[in-house]
């Protein structure tokens, strides 16, 4: 069975061309659906204290539809896919063995199992949910099914795909919060719904700004604007592009009209379906296009590398100190997050500002250094290069995991959320402040936060990832090389905020502990680094010999240097963390001393004695008591 798959026929069934599109469209309205009556449950509908209200459980009845909806939908996707690349029946899709080599087999049967297992863990999980932390939980994993197909997709096939797939998935996010919350908006109650489009008038407004953004991002991936129009993949774009400024022009007259005229709940109600009817047909052409041939790209130049087929990047000229600096290679994702981050972190400091509240420039200065640092490891010239070299995937690896987790660490992001995002609509109702002190405060983040789990995860991954075959296995494709850049960056946060951080923590670290856990994390990083300096194996699986790369070309030296790299890199940041810890201490310690001098000085004021005089006292109490009992 393993050859079933290794070539795409071409041409599939007669009736599978009109079936196909139907079909991805039915599974991609019905999971945006399923997104929107989540998003009404977790943000839209009042609840008591998390608990779901009467209207939410009867909107999680409507998600329960659209979860199996999603799920049938997906399936017969599955089935669909099978016999256009085989060139045969439907029927004969069916058949258990060709399903099995297909899921287990070939990138995209993976990716359907992926959004297949997520539909089934949505489905089962909505008849039990009671809070709105599990409607939250739920709507992560449907986002998971739902962009996992896009990893093997058309993005993944472009050029620079770095750039394709990152801004495909912002799209795809943003397009579903956007069509998604509307269609929650039209499905609760006339009450619920005026006092929830507030919220949602919020959240379009910055869905509409991504989706301008990535859309125009990833058809400058995938177009030669120059001679593209004239093709069926351009005019599709056109219109899409004609109908998503007509819509986005609609939804701003709509949110006008419904600021002026709360209350008129059957005008508000046509009005939203109208919005929503063209909302689905903008997202219709979506996934036509995703059934549709991609016309040719400028960048598209006919042959094409071992290394541009296994990392979607042309082989880079041999590295020089002006090529890592200048050199840029957009990574989508992280592009799209770090935009987003500065977004809200400009949005949050402005607000305090308007309160007449300051906020310390020099949080902000780390933020910036945080976001300029995860750039030049992810989309900059040192990003482009740890695709092809060991060496400089270390450098990256410091760098994210080290150093851009102190900048964003001491810019106290959760402090300026905190103090700036909204509170509940009533008393009983957490609103989203509420959620995230109840996320902090949860025994889930008293576990993440404890110092010991910090380390594990901290050091304890690098000999997980390196010395397993999971690194050659994850720097074979996009998503593996992303999911590790996001567990460094997320690691290495999580490390830094138990040890120095100034958000809050669920549980307070002595200082001596901080200390003792920072000097560990020393050893073991320093052992990790010496056993990559005395490795004689390669640890990639044979992922940097498959790229036939003419410069670094001794391999095992490389390596080496990596971990030498990732000695003196780590080493540093622990340093500087270990002072840093030292001088909160002896602040704590002075701010604390203060603090009872304060307290000795009101006692003095009042007349009382202060803590010297009472032990006294206390000492001359049981003196005068062992004098009673000798006498």
């Amino acid at each position: 069975m393993r050859f079933l798959f290794e070539v795409h026929p071409p041409h599939a069934v007669g009736y599978l061309n009109v079936l196909t599109p139907i079909v991805k469209d039915l599974q991609l309205i019905s999971a945006i659906t399923l997104i929107g009556l989540l998003l009404a449950i977790f943000a839209f509908i009042k609840e008591d204290h998390a608990k779901l209200s009467a209207e939410a459980l009867r909107i999680r009845a409507l998600a329960l539809i659209a979860a199996a909806v999603w799920l049938v939908s997906t399936l017969g996707s599955l089935f669909i896919e099978i016999a256009n690349l085989l060139s045969t029946s439907l029927v004969a899709s069916f058949d258990p063995a060709v399903i099995n080599s297909f899921i287990s087999q070939t990138a995209l049967g993976k990716t359907y199992a992926i959004e297949l297992v997520a539909a089934v863990i949505v489905f089962a999980a909505l008849t039990g949910i009671r809070k709105t932390t599990g409607a939250f939980a739920a709507l992560v994993i449907t986002f998971i099914g739902l962009l996992a197909p896009i990893f093997e997709g058309h993005a993944s096939s472009l050029g620079n795909h770095g750039l394709a797939i990152g801004s495909m998935l912002f799209h795809v996010i943003f397009i579903s919060l956007w069509v998604g919350g509307a269609i929650g908006l039209i499905a609760i109650s006339p009450r619920e719904r005026e006092e929830a489009i507030p919220r949602f008038s919020a959240l379009a407004l910055w869905s509409v700004v991504a989706i301008a953004l990535s859309g125009t991002a990833n058809a400058w991936t995938r177009m030669n604007f120059a001679s593209a129009w004239s093709t069926r993949y351009g005019a599709i774009v056109l219109l899409k592009i004609f109908l998503t400024i007509i819509l986005i022009f609609i939804g701003y007259q709509h949110r006008k009209f419904i600021a002026a005229k709360v209350g008129v709940t059957q005008k508000v109600f046509r009005l939203l379906c109208g919005e929503v009817l063209l909302m689905i047909t903008v997202v219709s052409l979506g996934g036509w296009l995703s059934t549709s041939e991609h016309p040719e790209n400028p960048s598209d130049t006919g042959a094409v590398s071992a290394a541009q087929t296994i990392t979607g990047l042309p082989m880079p000229k041999p590295p020089t100190l002006s090529r890592i600096i200048w050199a840029y290679s957009p990574d989508g994702f992280f592009l799209g997050l770090l935009i987003l981050a500065t977004a809200l972190y400009i949005k949050g400091v402005l607000v305090l500002a308007r309160r007449g509240d300051k906020w310390p420039v020099g949080r902000t200065v780390a933020f910036i250094c945080g976001v300029g640092s995860v750039d030049f490891a992810t989309s900059g010239g040192l990003g482009l290069y740890a695709h092809f070299a060991f060496s400089f995937h270390m450098i990256a690896h410091m760098i994210l995991g080290m150093i851009a987790p102190i900048g964003f660490i001491l810019s106290a992001p959760i402090t300026l959320a905190l103090r700036t995002l909204p509170q509940g609509r009533s008393d009983n109702e957490r609103g989203i402040r509420g959620q995230l002190v109840a996320l902090l405060n949860s025994r889930y983040m008293k576990v993440l936060t404890n110092p010991i789990v910090a380390l594990a995860i901290f050091d304890g991954s690098l000999f997980l990832l390196y010395m397993t075959p999971l690194f050659g296995g994850l720097m074979q494709n996009h998503a593996g090389h992303l999911f590790m850049n996001i567990h460094f960056l997320l690691a290495g946060a999580l490390f830094f905020h138990v040890i120095v951080g100034i958000d809050p923590n669920p549980q307070k670290v002595p200082h001596i502990v901080r200390i003792i856990i920072l000097f560990a994390a020393m050893s073991i990083h320093a052992f990790f680094s010496i056993a990559l300096l005395s490795a004689t194996t390669l640890l990639d699986g044979g992922y940097f010999a498959s790229l036939h790369r003419p410069w670094l070309s001794d391999l095992l030296v490389d390596q080496h240097t990596g971990g030498a790299v990732g000695w003196a890199m780590g080493e540093i940041p622990i340093l500087i963390a270990l002072v840093a810890t030292f001088i909160q201490w002896v602040r704590e310690d002075k701010k604390e001393t203060k603090r009872i001098d304060r307290a000795e000085d009101r006692a003095a004021a009042m007349g009382a004695d202060d803590e010297l005089a009472k032990y006294n006292k206390y000492l001359a109490e049981l003196a005068q008591r062992d004098k009673g009992i000798e006498s």
